[in-house]
């Protein structure tokens, strides 16, 4: 089914844009742009490689090259930092994929896709609906990758209920920060907007956090900004879900990031879609 199948013609003299879809309509326009995404992904492996590759060369990297000057400070040697690192690197795949869906989306508009499902009589928030479901399967894939390797490297998984747990709240928060460069991907003129933009928000949230290294040695302000840091209490968070430790603070500032990020840019970026020239 594509999405020109599921549309509704509009009356005459009424704006595509201005026709109200119901809520069935809603759900079958964005399941047909689901199934369009998927398809298009078939036809273009290519662009599934960085859902293989980055999971695969940020294990390998961080555990070989730091892993052991760094477990060293855990107390332990490699085999305590791969138990340290990999639920931060997990926490960290929500952020490559929604950059990625950011520029993906800004590359459809200039390629004169999404002017043609503008002008579809189909609800404007499917589109982008549509978008985050796939690049969170996308990113459920990716942690799958990662955590195939982890094992491989060495990590122990005690709780597998915990495990999945984590990657439920990557997920949240994931499709939370995918709003904001959904939005980046409407208002920026190209691609390579979106990811110097992408660049220089994420790199101090990424590096100012306790992803790959413990934060008892930043200094006092650092730390404080660590404390509130959604990648640093979403990475805490799994670390206590997977190996032990408190999770109540973390996780309740997680949330909070997800549920405020998702309110406030959601509704931006679907209005900027409706209204782009």
């Amino acid at each position: 089914m594509s999405a020109t199948a599921t549309a509704t013609p509009a009356p005459a003299g009424v704006k595509a844009a201005d026709v109200p879809i119901p809520l069935r309509a809603h759900l079958r326009h964005t399941g047909a742009l689901v199934r369009r995404n998927l398809l298009w992904i078939r036809q273009d492996p290519e662009s599934m490689f960085d859902a293989v590759l980055f999971p695969v060369i940020f294990v390998l990297l961080f555990v070989y090259v730091f892993g052991g000057s760094i477990g060293q400070s855990l107390g332990g040697g490699q085999e305590a930092y791969v138990q340290y690192v990999v639920p931060g690197l997990m926490a960290m795949m929500g952020m490559n994929m929604a950059q990625g869906v950011g520029t993906g989306f800004n590359q459809d508009f200039n390629s004169g896709v999404m002017d043609r499902f503008r002008s579809l009589p189909i609800g404007r928030g499917s589109v982008l609906f549509a978008k985050i479901a796939v690049e969170l399967m996308r990113m459920l894939f990716a942690t799958a990758v990662l955590m195939v390797v982890a094992v491989l490297v060495g990590f122990d998984i005690t709780d597998w209920g915990g495990l999945l747990a984590s990657v439920g709240l990557s997920a949240v928060f994931g499709s939370a920060l995918m709003w904001v460069f959904l939005t980046l991907g409407v208002v920026m003129k190209n691609a390579q907007s979106v990811q110097a933009m992408g660049f220089l928000v994420l790199m101090p949230l990424q590096f100012g956090s306790s992803i790959f290294a413990p934060t008892s040695s930043m200094p006092g302000w650092l730390q404080n900004f660590t404390d509130y840091n959604p990648l640093s209490t979403l990475a805490d968070t799994a670390r206590g879900l997977m190996i032990g430790g408190p999770v109540a603070h973390d996780l309740w500032v997680t949330l909070a990031w997800s549920v405020g990020l998702t309110a406030v840019m959601a509704p931006v970026a679907i209005h900027k879609f409706r209204t782009k020239s």
